[in-house]
């Protein structure tokens, strides 16, 4: 049997995104979203709780990720689910992570957040999208966009560019939940 593994998430940022570069000059966006939950326990009362959910973006997605998401900003996110491990620095042995390796990134600012309103970076694999002139020098590479030293070029401002938006969400009557 083939498997299905979709999650479809929708909150906040718990921290600005941190946007870097592979040595292979690859754009990786990481960043966590807060979701919380409501219910009711067994005596009527309301409960919540808040699970803390880290992201990954790859490609050409991440950077505009990384340009126009901040701490606090609403996202729904839509992607796999994805669990790898790697060796403790302190050798006590296997770490386990597990994340959300994002297809679709869709931005649910209002206008309050800028005049960017909302918009959709999807990814896939025959997407071919020119978001302007920006290269990062090969000083930028491996390092976080908000660390001293980062070059200072960025994309097209993404407002205007239609090239990697789906749409544009005008109030919360046009989102779907």
């Amino acid at each position: 049997m083939r498997g299905f593994n979709r999650a479809i998430i929708a909150g906040n940022l718990t921290k600005d995104p941190d946007l870097r570069y592979t040595v292979n000059k690859r754009a990786y966006c990481r960043f966590g979203v807060a979701v919380n939950n409501n219910w009711k326990n067994a005596n009527g009362e309301l409960q919540e709780s808040t699970e803390y959910i880290n992201i990954v973006v790859w490609g050409a997605m991440a950077e505009p990720c990384g340009k126009y998401l901040k701490k606090g900003s609403p996202v729904l996110v839509e992607g796999r689910i994805q669990t790898t491990s790697y060796d403790a620095k302190d050798g006590s042995g296997k770490r386990y992570t597990t994340e959300i390796n994002a297809m679709n990134v869709v931005f649910l600012g209002s206008g309050q957040q800028g005049a960017s309103g909302g918009g959709s970076y999807q990814s896939s694999p025959k997407q071919t999208v020119d978001y302007g002139a920006y290269v990062p020098s090969d000083e930028d590479f491996g390092k976080s966009i908000g660390e001293s030293g980062f070059g200072g070029g960025f994309p097209a401002d993404f407002a205007n560019d239609n090239s990697g938006i789906s749409g544009k969400i005008q109030d919360d009557s046009d989102i779907p939940f």
